[in-house]
Order: structure tokens, then sequence, then C-alpha cells
């Protein structure tokens, strides 16, 4: 190795004080490897993974449990008429709108912290193609919840319409949350606070759940349901589409050569 070339302590150490990870641990940037063609076997993988998790069968065993004696009706009056979160049914169909406001945005601000490198085209190229996957994801979430619609054709608890199951507020809300769920994965974090965005980002979608439920427009079995679709659709599409997937924790160290020296990068990975 020349003196030329040969990393100087100096780099080494300023690399490793200022150097972020501005790509993923196997040195790839989130939304590089977006595809609309995965192969069956990805497809096939994603879909069983994401029908395993407790997040797409939990709300759908919970709302079936609301069907027994008249759950859901019950809960539904007792929250129209009581409110004990939103205190009236226009807060509550105002804060609806908030909360799944919020999850968007927390979607948006989950995509610009992925790392996708720091070249500002690849950058650009890297977000446009990893949002096109979660934007089809959202697309594809929202057309299914107005085709059950149709389907089932509830009459809301209000009596204003027919289009009660499921939420649209709640599977809109819960594949954002899930969508941004799987890009903090990509990101290094301690452990706790990782947890605990997990814990706001659900708290999110169940706030607009319910308060679909207070402001008398959906049963509790109807939000559980749109959420049940959202989950599954956040997960089956980063999986099948994104190409990231979960990727292995622990430490991982890049030597990365500059001019005149190298950078050592070194990522934690949960």
């Amino acid at each position: 190795m020349t003196a030329r070339t040969r990393p100087s302590a100096a780099a080494l150490l300023l690399g490793f004080a200022l150097a972020g990870c501005a790509t993923l641990p196997d040195n790839r940037g989130w939304g590089e490897d977006a595809t609309i063609a995965p192969g069956w076997g990805a497809v096939r993988a994603a879909a069983l993974d994401a029908v395993r998790t407790p997040r797409f069968w939990g709300p759908l065993a919970a709302a079936a449990v609301f069907q027994i004696d008249g759950w859901d009706r019950k809960v539904s009056n007792w929250a129209r008429t009581h409110t004990p979160v939103f205190g009236s049914q226009a807060n509550a169909a105002e804060w609806s709108d908030r909360l799944r406001s919020a999850s968007a945005y927390a979607y948006v601000a989950s995509v610009l912290a992925t790392p996708s490198g720091s070249e500002p085209g690849p950058w650009m190229l890297d977000k446009f193609k990893g949002t096109t996957v979660g934007l089809a994801a959202i697309a594809v979430t929202d057309g299914e919840s107005r085709m059950l619609k149709d389907v089932t054709a509830r009459e809301r608890p209000n009596g204003q319409d027919e289009q009660s199951m499921p939420s649209s507020h709640a599977s809109r809300s819960a594949v954002l949350t899930q969508l941004t769920e799987r890009n903090l994965e990509s990101i290094p974090m301690p452990l706790a606070i990782r947890r605990t965005l997990d814990i706001g980002l659900d708290a999110l979608t169940y706030g607009t759940a319910w308060a679909r439920v207070e402001s008398g427009f959906h049963f509790p079995s109807d939000t559980l349901v749109g959420i049940s679709i959202g989950n599954f659709n956040g997960a089956f599409f980063n999986d099948a589409f994104l190409g990231v997937g979960t990727r292995g924790g622990g430490l991982t160290l890049n030597v990365v050569p500059q001019p005149g020296g190298a950078v050592l990068r070194i990522c934690y990975g949960l």
C-alpha cells in the first residue's frame, strides 16, 4: 500500500466521529432495490409473513369477538352517547381527520429519514422509487376499503349511509403507520426509542379508529377490519416490492476509500 492510499489515523478517527450511516448496513440505499417484478417467491413469502403477524389477524379476531351478544352495537351506542375521549361527536370526527393526517406526516418524515446515500441524484431517485411502493400500498388499501364498503353495505351507526364496513380512516392510518414502522427498521437507533416510536404510531392508528367510533361513523369491528387491511398491505408491499426486508442486527463496519485516506463507517442495526 503506497503512502498516497494508506488510510491515515486522522481520517479514520474523523470518519468514526462524524460519518453517519448514509446507506443501509449492506451499503444499499433505501428504495434503491424497489421493483415492480420481485418474483413469485418474494410475493408469496411477503404475503404469508403479512398474514401470520398478529397485526393482521389480531384485529380480525377482536372484530369477531365484538359480534358476541351485540357488543359491537352496544359499545358503539355507549361511545356515541358518552364520548369519553373526545367530548363530542363533532370533536371526535375532527380528531379522526387530524390523527389520520398525523399518520401521513409520520410516513413522510420516515421516508426522508431513511438512509439513501449522500449523492443528490441517486438520493432523489431512491426516494422516488421507495415512495412509489408506499403510494401503491396506500392506493390498494383505499381501493379495497371502498370495494368492501360497497359489498357489505353496512349502515353506519349514525344512519348517514351504508358505508360503515370497513373504516377507511382506520385502514389509511394503519397502512401509513405500518409503512413508517418498516422504514424505521432501516434507521439505527436505541431499542427503547424504537419501541417508543412504534407505540406512538400504533396510538395514532387506534386513536383514529376510536375517534371514528365516538363520532358515530363506525362500529368498533369496522375500524378493526380497516386496521387489519392497512397492516397487511403495509407489510406486504414493503417486503415484496421495496427490496429492503428485515436485515440482521449487530455491528457493521465498512471502510470507504476517500482521496488521501479512508473513512470508517460504523452502523448498528437492531
